[in-house]
């Protein structure tokens, strides 16, 4: 069904039990997750070969996480090891009009601190369809800059498609910075991944009648962003998704997806939130396996929307769904009845 390699840095994830604020209790819930690692994981569970590219210490947590990564059947075998930490976020889950808290503590983590010549990319994607990354990565650092920059050029030499996220993280780096970095990386990308905010926050385009602190988005007004974007930097699909939030329990989500010609928009659902950290990436799985299984942009926006859909009802980074469980969403079956 198609090889798909991703890359950037898997992180330990420390959470409160439940909607607890840190510290409300002294317990945690320790899992792995990362924005790349995610895509992987769901990849593996559409039964494609997935490889996950990082570097890990060689400690117990490195190991830990490999054996997380294993667990899904994600290919941890060109993860390189070496360093000495492992990133950690710490989650505070929000509910209601309380929004969701993320701090990190990432700094000089083994991938944060990796080496153009840790990474063989010639090696890495012989025999690869599909190249993933998102915007997190380079933000970690010039030498994560410059290791993308060669990951792009090679899979380009290889005839590799490419996919970024833009996912841009403001405790990471300026919106001035990722103008100019993602503006030299997205040269070299086919499909193009963004949420509501993205093309704002790193190319200044933005979507008209939108107020998304107000819980207003027209949908309609992300044409033209899709259209800007394909147009300066030269993209064979642009994929938007569009969240309106209505508190941080309840949102309602769909998708858009522009192939230069028409613009395809899914079902919107109406969502009550377990947890959505996760479900920018798990559109992105979604998406790249759709794209890769089949050639109707209206079903593979469909079926990327649904399985995005469908984690925010999961705990954890990770989506935890299976093909045919998307495809029944996608289908019209929302009921979430019980399945006896």
């Amino acid at each position: 069904m198609g090889k798909v390699v991703t890359f950037g840095e898997i992180m330990l994830r420390l959470a409160p039990n439940g909607y607890y604020r840190f510290f409300q209790q002294d317990q945690m819930q320790a899992t792995f997750g990362g924005g790349e690692a995610n895509v992987a994981v769901s990849l593996a569970n559409f039964g494609m070969e997935s490889v996950y590219v990082t570097k890990l210490p060689t400690h117990t947590i490195g190991k830990a996480a490999i054996d997380a990564l294993r667990s899904f059947g994600v290919d941890t075998t060109r993860i390189v090891r070496g360093g000495e930490r492992v990133g950690i976020y710490y989650l505070e889950k929000g509910a209601s009009q309380r929004g969701s808290v993320c701090i990190y503590d990432r700094a000089h983590s083994s991938i944060a601190d990796a080496l153009p010549q840790d990474f063989d990319w010639n090696a890495i994607f012989s025999d690869a369809d599909w190249f993933h990354f998102t915007g997190i990565t380079p933000a970690l650092g010039d030498n994560l800059i410059e290791i993308c920059r060669q990951a792009c050029i090679a899979a380009k030499e290889k005839n590799v498609k490419i996919s970024c996220d833009l996912n841009y993280r403001g405790k990471l780096w300026t919106r001035e910075k990722a103008r100019q970095v993602m503006s030299e990386l997205c040269r070299y990308v086919d499909i193009c991944i963004a949420n509501e905010e993205d093309a704002k926050d790193v190319f200044g385009i933005e979507a008209e009648n939108t107020d998304i602190y107000m819980g207003k988005l027209d949908k309609k007004g992300y044409q033209s962003v899709a259209r800007q974007l394909k147009e300066r930097f030269g993209f064979d699909k642009v994929a938007i998704t569009l969240r309106t939030s209505i508190s941080a329990s309840d949102n309602d989500w769909a998708g858009m997806l522009y192939d230069g010609k028409n613009f395809y928009y899914s079902k919107e659902y109406h969502l009550h939130i377990v947890d959505r950290v996760g479900g920018g990436d798990s559109f992105g799985a979604g998406l790249i396996y759709a794209l890769l299984t089949n050639e109707n942009m209206q079903a593979a926006i469909e079926f990327a929307v649904a399985a995005s859909a469908l984690k925010h009802s999961i705990e954890g980074d990770f989506n935890r769904v299976s093909v045919a469980e998307v495809e029944k969403l996608a289908d019209g079956d929302a009921s979430g009845r019980v399945q006896r």
